[in-house]
Formats: C-alpha cells, structure tokens, sequence
C-alpha cells in the first residue's frame, strides 16, 4: 500500500495547483469518495456539496443536454488531470523470461548435465601415453592428435543445438503472447459507446471517454466507467460483478444515482454523467490493488525462497489470493475457462504421456544395455582391472552412453505436441479475423470443428437486420402495400406518427445513406427504424414530435423487456392529463386493446370475436409471408387523480389500437447455401427465436432449416415448455430426449427456453457422441445460454456487451455463413495436428527402433546426439509449423464431425505411420549392415572413443533425413488420399520450410564435419539418398492400396479411455485436474518422468513453489471479464484465514477435490496419490507429514527437504 499512498500523495500535490489552473469545481479524491456512496447517501452527498446533479455538471465544465464541445484541448486537459479510461494492463513476459521457462525442460536439463560431463571429460589427457596398456582395447583408436583435440566437439554441439530448440521455443511462446495481445486490444477497441458530445450523440471507443462525458446507457450495455444518473428510464442494473448481490438494482435519480463501471444494464435506458475512469472508477480501484499485491507478492516471494519449504506453504495462499488472481485475469482476460478440456487437448496430453513414458522405457533400456555389454567386454572378457588413471576413460565411455540414451528419449518425447497444436489454432485464430471469426478463446475454434448442432437466432443473423414494413392495417383495412398518407383519416396519421416517433428510443434514427442511391442508414433499434421508415414513407418527419417533447419531459416509461415484450410511453398533455403510447408484439398487444380506431378515425368497440377475426384474417396471412407483427395503440388517462403508474397490471391494459404492421426482414442470400453446407457436414441447424410461429416457420422454410413435407417439429415456447416438463414443473431429461433430435424452430422463446433447450441436448445421453453444440446470441438475456454451450457465438455488430462477454467467438459481420467458416477453420485445426502427428511418430518410431537397436547391437547410436537432435528440431519444431498451417479446404465439410471418442489416430493414420516406419528400417538396417559392402568404402561401425566421422554413417544419417523430408508430403494427407501433392503450393510456409530444410541438410553434411559426425559425401552417394528418400512418395502410394478392413488391431491407438471423458458436470468441478494436466505439459515434459525418483519429485515441489500454487488450479470459472472478478467470495475469505481456503475453500472446491481423488486409484493414504498430482503434492505435504509412514513415497520427500 506504501506505493499507492505515495502516488495519492504525489498526485494530491499535482492537483491543487491544477484544480486551480484547469478550473475544473471538483478534485479527482473527492469524485473517487463520492462513488464510493451508495443510494441515498450519495443523494445526500451530491445535494450537501453540489446543490444536485446539474450543480455538479457546471463544476465539471459540462452541460447535461449538450454534453462536452469535444474541443480537443479540453479533452487532453481532461485526460491530463482526471487520467485516462484504461486500466494499463501487465507487463508482457519478457524474452529473457520466456528462454528461463524454456530451460525449464527437465529432457533439456539432463542433456545440458550430460553435455557439460563430456566437455570436462574431454579434455583430460590420461597420464602417459600408454593409455592402451592401462585400460584396455576400449580406449586405444586410431587417435591422432587432431582428434584427441576435437574430443569437446560433441558436448559443445549438443549445448548449441539444446540453445536452438530453447531460443526457437521462446520465441513461440513469445509470438503467441504477441498475437494475444494484438487480439485483446482488437476486442477492446472493439467496444463503443454512445456520448453526446455538442449536442450530437457519437459513437466512441471506450478508452476516448472523459471525465464530465455524458453518456447515454441503454439495454445490454456494460458500463465503461463510473458516473452519475443525471435521467432515467425505468433503469435496472446487474451489478453482481462488484457487489455480488445478484437482484437487479433499480436507479433513479433521486433515489440511487451511482452507476458503476463494468455493471451490466439490465433493462431500461438513461443518461449518465461519467465522474470517474480508468484507475479511478471502482473497478479501476480494485485492479490497481490487485496489482500492487502482485508485485508486492513476487518480492515477498523471493524472500521466501531463502526459508525453508514450510514456510512456503504458509505464504503461498496468500499469493493466490490477490497476485495469483490478477495474473490468471491478465492470462484469462481473453480466455476465460471453457467448461472442460477440450476434446483435441484431452486426447493429445493423454497420448503424449503414452509415447513418453515409452520413450522413458526405451532410452533406460538402451543406457543399461550399453553399459552392461561394456563392462562385460572389458572387464570380464578382457579381464583388466579397474585402474585409477583410466576411470577418467571409462567415465566417458559411461558419459557416451548416457548421451545415447537422452537422446533417444529427446526423440521419442513428442515435445513439438504442445507447440503443433498452439501454432496451428494461433494461426488460424489469425486467419479467422478474415473470414469475420474474433476468437475469444483458443480452445473454441477446435471445439466448433466438431459442432454437431447449431442453435441459431433468427434476426439478424439469418436475416439481414434491415426491417422494413411491408404490409398495414390501419383505419379497417388491410393495405398489402405501403398506403398513400392521403388514404388515412388525418386524425389516425398524426396519433400513428406522434406514437411512433415518441414510443421509441431517441437513439433509433434514420440517416442519409452513406453512399448515392444506397439504402437509408438505420441506427439504433431495427425494430424502431422500420416503424420510423414507415413514418417517413407516409411522408412525415418524426423528428417534429421528438423536438416538441424532448426525452426529459417523457413522464414515465416501460421499456421493453423479454417479459413485457411491450414498450410503452407515458407524456403529459398540456391540459395535465397523460397519454400513454403502445407498441409490441401483435398478439401479446391486441390482448390488451378494448378499443379500435376505425376508418374514419374515431374509436370502436374491439371485441374479442373482432380479435380472432384480425388474428385469421390479418395477423396469420402476414406472419404466413414471414413478416413479424407489431401492434401500436394508445390510452389517455385522467389526470386527476394521478393514476398509480407502478401498478403496470392496470396501466397496460384496455388500449386502442392504432394499426398492425408487418415488418419484412429479408433472408441474408448467403445463408441457404450455408444451411445446406451445415447439413451436408453432418451438423443440425435449429432456429429459435422470439418471433411468433408462422413468421418463423415461414424464414426456417426460406433458409432451408425446414423442408416442406418433412417430418420436423416446429413448436413455440409454450407448448416446448409443456412437452418437456413434469406436473411440478421441473424438466425432465427424458421427456426433453424425446423432443430435440426432430425439433427444428422453437418460436416465440424466452431466454430460458434457449438455455435448457441447450443444457438439455448437450446432457442427452441418446447419441453415441455426446452432442457439441454451439449457439448464437445478441442480447443480454442470451447470456446464459452463450456460456452453457461449447461454443458462443456473439454478434459484434447488434450484439450488447454482456452478450460478447459471454461469447467464445464473436461474429464481426453478424453473419451466418461466417459460423460455417469457424466450422471449417476447427476441422482444419484437429486435421492439423493429426498430419502432425501422423508425421511425427513415423520419426518417433524409427529413430527410437533405430537408435535402440543400432546402440545395442553396435554399442554405439548410428545416428549420433547432435544428429538425433537436428532430427528432433526438423520434425518436432519445423513440421509443426508447415503441417499446422495447411489452409482449410471445402473438402473438410463433406464429413461427418469426428466426435468426442473417436481415437485422435485413426486406422488409416496408423496403418500409414507403420507402413513408413518398416520401409525406412529396412532402408536403414540394410545401409547399416551391409551399406559398406553397397557403396564400397569403410565400416563405421564399431569406432573406438574419439575416432573419424565414417562416410557410411554419413549416408545412413542423410538418408534418414531425406527419407523425413518426403514423409513429410506424404504427411499432408491423413484420409487416404491418393494426390498427396494436392494443394500444396497453397501453403507457402510449407513450401519453404520443406526447400529449407533440404538446403540446410546440404550444409550440415558438406560443412558439418566433426560436429555433426558428418563426412561429406560425392554426387552419386547425394543421389543415392535422394533416390532413397524419394521411394518415400512411391510407398505411400502402395499402402494406400491396402485396406484399412484388414487392420483390425490398429483401432484403438490414441482413444480417450471411459475415465478420461468424463460426462459434463465432473468435468465442470474437475477445472484443477485438468488444467494442470495442461501445464505440465507445457512444462515440458515433467509428466513423463512422473513419481520416478526422488530428484524429480523435489524438482517439481521446488517448481510447484515457485510457480503460482494457483496458476493451474483456479481458472475464473465465470471471471471471463475484468470486471468479474469479485463475483466470487474467495477475495474476502483468503486475507483473513490465509491457509485454511487451500484445504476447503467453498464446498464447491472441495467436491472439486474428492473428484480429482476418486479420479486416482484410491490407497489406503490419500496421499500417496500427491505424487500424482503435481499441485495435490504441494497443499498436501503441509499437512501430511503425519500420514505419510516411512514407506510412503512422500517420507523419502520429506526427509530431503
């Protein structure tokens, strides 16, 4: 807190003497405690030192009406003195720090270790020159002095090429940070809002508002930062975010003026006249606490590391409590966590433990083999003795084969998994902003490949938002054109203009178009501008009435709501009595209307026989056409006594109607083609919307969603709600399994209907799969169902913030055909890595069989450290980044969606991963035994310590590599295909990185000598491995022709087992588990080695402090927003209590727990099962060392700590 006094103090200083100069009535502290007041504290306070709210307006230089000038150097001073709307954000990890983390890597630090022992081995001369008398056969060879010299050569090389793979895993990461950045500032520029500045309302980037802006605030928006209500229309807010009361509040301005930065406007609409920003609003407050703890923490940390582990344990809690948080909300800020692992993720960390633990077998296997044949050979055959002066030799025999067997483990880890599968979504993350796809959050563009339903809004996302009225009822006739306003009765002309004009939000407008003879611009409300359009068209201005009875004097309004679905205006004639003006869905209005107005525009009768009479003969031919109703009446009120306006029952009720019009939104022309595309690929398009049911019906036929004469439901909220629920009125699963898979339009719903209708098909068990869904929302009731769903799609053009909030993807361009695009760019990513990984476990496979078998029968690795690692980059880094970035193709969608248990390899993957493999070991076993005899020159095999590089094992390493080089195109295709050639100039970084590759290889062999244990080759051996390399293509082609039918054994490679796909609701409370499944992998390759030895456990509880305990554990579940962050109550609980929240937080975290317990074999001591858990290891020590008896895995901890 010193720091924050400091600066108060500092900028106290600064303003005293600026209040004076800028003029401004009142301080930066003074505005930050008033918004620190609640309801009618704050009345009081405002009245005490401003006199009211306008007294206030004229201290801050501004004019409730007008708003600022908007003069720039107003603007700047403005800035200068009361900051500006940004909370700065953290500082990015620098380079350095990332290369730190990437040294991380414990296979890296093994190599490091073993390169370090061989260069100091290296160069230790045995005393005398007799060294093969001493010690035996293994250490005499055809050493001259040049070579004895160049004996460091291998361990310098395996440090530069471990330098390669860091600097090239930094920079990724570093890149990836870079591109997430540029995302989250594309997201914030994103958001606008309206100001009126010089009497003018614009449309301003968030961080452009000011101290003294007045801003208008409607439905759905999330407020950009504090200020003050100066008028309100039946205003409510959500502001949960910062208080956690979860009842929407109700502001008036003079009962509870303060509005908050990142509430949610609920209903209604007002004006505001913002007091505080950035660092100085509410939220900017908390954030700048949570800051300054960080930096704080980081410092205690470093103090901590110095005292014993213990003591870190007591500390860590509190870290987690602010700083952990902040730095998570920075990560998260654009990835707020999804409801589980997705599916490529889950599939992926579970095959690489597989691989890597086999690798783990395998390099053990090959280091005891070596070690073992040698000292039998030397020491048991050849009978010498154990001298002193040779153990120097022998070590760096023992050194060499250690090397052997790191390297083999390096090549058999995939560690290019993590890398291939953030390359591949980053990259089409950035190619998605062109196809109109802002992703939100990585892992949603994977999941919408495999989307198996899409439940999608109608307006403005099937349709084109443009409403225009098409048809009219008015004065008793049914006008199937716009009429001539000399037609209508005048009296029914101006009470229809005045009601459109004034029931309507003064931000609905119609503007010139932009360009010549293009269409009218509409603003605002769509709904609103098509009534608006139709005033127009009878040749009226709507901005006459608007101008006479300005918004403040609008005495009273109801505005519309998902429950209402009605907006009503209330004014005050001028002989004191009220006219109130209706408008809304025709079915819900024309219940609520006794009254007509007839043809000559005097009011009649409207019984309800007449009611059913309009419904048949008006209402359904329009909603047939697929027009939307609206209904506009009116009813004046006696203004004596005033009528009680809060009791809305009465107030809305006995209308007279005015007209009924039909609003035409047109299909977007795109969209049936999508539709088609949708289904054809295997995934189900349902429409729900709030229209009524024939409308509805009538745009699903038009798109294509419905087809005449097919057996499909179309059904309204009503009669959904009554087929799924039981007699008390609680859903039943089993009834809603009856209804989804024919449901096709769910009409007239509310927004609760869209969330269940979503919760229900995405926990239907009927299906094999369990069903992806994603959804389409723009408004702030779609909420709920935008977080529900795998995948939220928000519209970025209609849609209101809290919609974005919860979105995974947002739609730039509001348009349908851009979600099949994501569907395609998700496809694309889980192909990706499949091409990736079918490429890279052929090289797994053959390097580990190679260097296993050559090391054993050879006593020495045919392909060497350095050679091995050069492999590893080609294949682990390099085909990462040319596989995962093939552009999608249309192809992608003529399949089904793969499904969430369907194996990451499938049968045809597998057959061509060992088909490659036994072509390239026969190639390399006969260049290995008999290549000599072949090309005619030196056996390699069998060198002694130091010797030569040998020509033979040049060829055999060059061979192998190009032999990569043509898998790798072969590599493209993963469903059989034949053309594997297909396409590929298309992918320019492909190209590249394959020409690269080969010209690099060139090099290494020609001018790589001694460290590359290369020898350069002539023309004809080039050609050779060339000609080798290209039989690649050719054998591709022949196992193309094989089956899969004849490959029973290869199903079930790759396949998530029972255990890991766990049904949704675990999934929901098992966040830890999986995140640090994530992390681990990303830490390298921790998890392979998992509960291997002591060293490694201590390693990772070293590591476990000193990354946030937290980091893994808390992903804000619904803290997606910077401004959500106190929805949750662990921010009061941890300061007080530090290291209790780590054992049983809430029971939500301790049911958590058990779940990743029972996720765990059970012991008779739970914590055996820490050492299977990374972070379980660290809360559980603290409190375990009473359990854990000395056989337990955890004592043998204990006593090293």
């Amino acid at each position: 807190m010193g720091d924050m006094s400091n600066s108060d103090f500092y900028a106290k200083n600064q303003r005293n003497d600026s209040d004076q100069v800028a003029g401004f009535g009142c301080s930066v502290m003074e505005l930050r405690s008033l918004m620190e007041l609640r309801s009618t504290e704050a009345v009081v306070k405002i009245q005490e030192d401003y006199g009211d709210i306008e007294g206030m307006c004229t201290r801050l230089l501004t004019s409730p009406t007008e708003g600022l000038t908007g003069d720039q150097d107003d603007l700047d001073k403005r800035k200068e003195i009361f900051g500006k709307n940004l909370i700065p954000p953290k500082k990015p990890k620098t380079f350095l720090q990332l290369v730190w983390e990437a040294l991380q890597d414990v296979t890296l630090i093994i190599l490091e270790v073993a390169a370090l022992i061989s260069l100091g081995l290296s160069f230790y001369q045995p005393p005398g020159d007799s060294t093969g008398a001493y010690c035996g056969a293994a250490a005499t060879g055809g050493e001259d002095e040049g070579e004895a010299e160049a004996g460091w050569i291998e361990g310098a090389a395996i440090l530069l090429s471990v330098v390669c793979v860091v600097l090239v895993t930094a920079f990724n990461d570093w890149s990836k940070e870079k591109q997430f950045r540029g995302l989250q500032n594309r997201i914030e520029q994103e958001q606008k809002f309206q100001v009126v500045r010089g009497g003018q309302v614009i449309q301003l980037p968030v961080a452009e508002i000011v101290v003294g802006d007045i801003a208008q605030i409607k439905y759905g928006d999330l407020l950009p930062a504090d200020g003050v209500l100066i008028q309100g229309n039946d205003l409510k807010i959500d502001e949960s975010s910062l208080t956690g009361e979860s009842d929407h509040v109700k502001k008036e301005a003079n009962r509870d003026p303060m509005l908050l930065s990142g509430t949610h406007v609920m209903e209604g609409s007002g004006r505001m006249v913002v007091t505080a920003v950035g660092e100085n609003s509410q939220t900017g407050i908390i954030f700048t606490l949570l800051g300054a703890s960080t930096e704080e923490e980081e410092k205690k940390e470093k103090k901590v590391k110095k005292q014993d582990g213990a003591a870190a344990m007591e500390m860590q809690p509190l870290k987690s409590a602010e700083g952990g948080e902040t730095e998570e909300k920075e990560k998260k800020k654009h990835s707020g966590s999804k409801k589980e692992k997705s599916v490529l993720q889950g599939k992926l960390t579970k095959l690489a433990v597989q691989i890597g633990k086999a690798g783990l077998l395998m390099s053990a296997i090959t280091v005891i083999i070596l070690v073992l044949y040698f000292c039998i050979d030397t020491f048991v055959l050849q009978g010498l003795q154990w001298l002193p002066e040779c153990t120097p030799v022998y070590i760096q025999y023992f050194v060499k084969f250690f090397i052997i067997g790191v390297t083999v483990l390096v090549v058999a880890v995939p560690e290019g998994l993590p890398l291939a599968v953030t390359i591949s979504l980053a990259y089409s993350v950035k190619k998605m902003m062109k196809d109109n796809n802002l992703v939100r959050h990585l892992d949603a563009c994977e999941t919408m490949g495999n989307a198996t339903a899409i439940c999608s809004d109608k307006t403005g996302t099937l349709t084109t938002n443009r409403m225009t009225v098409v048809q009219c009822y008015v004065a008793d006739v049914h006008h199937k054109l716009i009429p001539d306003p000399g037609v209508l009765p005048p009296k029914t002309l101006d009470i229809l203009v005045n009601s459109i004009a004034l029931n309507s939000a003064y931000t609905s407008k119609i503007l010139p178009p932009d360009k010549e003879g293009g269409l009218p611009k509409q603003v605002g409300n769509k709904t609103e501008c098509s009534l608006l359009g139709l005033v127009l068209s009878l040749k009226r201005d709507y901005q006459t009435p608007r101008n006479q009875m300005p918004e403040e004097k609008l005495y009273k309004v109801y505005t519309f709501n998902s429950v209402r679905k009605s907006m009503s205006t209330v004014i005050k004639l001028p002989d004191g009595s009220f006219r109130m003006y209706s408008k809304g869905a025709s079915e819900i209005v024309l219940k609520k209307c006794s009254h007509i107005l007839n043809e000559v525009g005097e009011s009649r009768v409207f019984r309800p026989r007449d009611k059913d009479e309009m419904v048949k003969k008006v209402i359904e031919p329009m909603a047939c056409d697929g027009l939307r109703t609206i209904c506009v009446g009116y009813r004046d009120f006696s203004g004596n006594p005033e009528p009680n306006w809060e009791d809305e029952n009465n107030i809305l009720t006995d209308l007279t109607a005015i007209c009924v019009v039909g609003i035409e939104d047109p299909v977007r022309p795109e969209v049936p083609d999508a539709i088609q595309k949708c289904q054809r690929a295997g995934i189900t398009v349902r429409m729900v919307t709030g229209d009524n049911i024939n409308t509805a019906r009538a745009i699903a036929i038009k798109c294509g969603i419905i087809h005449p004469g097919e057996d499909f439901l179309c059904i309204d909220g009503k009669e959904f709600n009554r087929r799924i629920r039981n007699e008390k009125g609680e859903v039943e699963q089993e009834r809603m399994d009856k209804l989804w898979p024919k449901l096709r339009v769910l009409a007239r719903s509310s927004p609760t209907d869209k969330h269940t209708l979503v919760k229900g098909i995405i926990d239907s068990t009927m299906t094999a799969q369990r069903q992806v869904v994603a959804v389409t929302g723009d408004g702030t009731n779609d909420g709920p169902a935008l977080k529900k769903a795998d995948v939220g799609f928000a519209m970025g053009l209609a849609g209101t913030d809290v919609a974005k909030e919860a979105s995974d993807i947002i739609l730039t361009d509001d348009n349908f055909s851009s979600i099949v695009k994501a569907v395609m760019w998700g496809r694309n990513v889980y192909d990706s890595i499949s091409k990736f990984l079918q490429f890279q476990l052929t090289v797994n496979v053959v390097a580990v069989i190679v260097a296993f078998t050559g090391a054993c029968i050879t006593q020495d690795s045919p392909l060497k450290a350095v050679q091995m690692l050069w492999v590893n980059l080609i294949m682990d880094t390099f085909a990462s980044l040319a596989l995962a970035t093939e552009p999608p193709t249309e192809s992608l969608l003529k399949r089904k969606p793969y499904g969430r248990n369907k194996p990451l390899i499938s049968s045809t993957m597998t057959k061509n991963i060992l088909g490659h493999a036994i072509y390239q070991l026969i190639i390399i076993f006969t260049l290995l035994f008999v290549g000599e005899k072949i090309f005619d020159i030196d056996s390699g095999r069998n060198a002694p310590l130091h010797s030569p590089p040998s020509e033979h094992y040049t060829i055999i390493f060059n061979t192998f590599v190009m032999m990569q080089l043509f898998n790798e195109i072969n590599a493209r295709k993963i469903h059989g295909e034949r053309n594997v050639f297909d396409g590929i100039f298309r992918n320019p970084i492909f190209c590249t990185i394959v020409f690269g590759t080969f010209v690099m290889q060139i090099i290494i062999v020609q001018l790589g000598a001694k460290p590359f244990s290369c020898k350069p080759l002539d023309m004809e051996k080039w050609m050779w491995c060339v000609f080798l390399g290209l039989g690649e293509l050719i054998w591709g082609q022949v196992i193309s022709t094989i089956p899969n039918s004849r490959l029973r054994f290869l199903r079930r490679a790759g396949q998530l087992s029972k255990k890991d796909n766990l049904p949704e609701e675990d999934a929901n409370e098992d966040n830890e588990e999986i995140d640090h499944a994530e992390r681990e992998l990303r830490r390298g390759q921790i998890l392979w080695f998992r509960g291997l030895n002591r060293i490694q456990t201590q390693i990772r509880v070293v590591n476990a402090f000193r990354s946030s305990l937290y980091e893994g554990l808390e992903k804000p579940d619904s803290r997606t927003s910077i401004h959500n962050f106190m929805t949750h109550p662990e921010f009061t609980i941890e300061d007080s209590t530090p290291s209790i929240p780590l054992i049983d937080d809430t029971d939500e975290d301790s049911a958590r727990r058990k779940k990743i317990y029972s996720s765990q074999p059970s012991s008779p001591n739970k914590n055996n099962n820490a050492i299977d858990s990374g972070i379980n290891l660290t809360i559980d020590t603290s409190k375990s060392a009473a359990s854990s008896g000395p056989a337990s895995p955890l004592h043998s901890l204990e006593t090293s700590l």
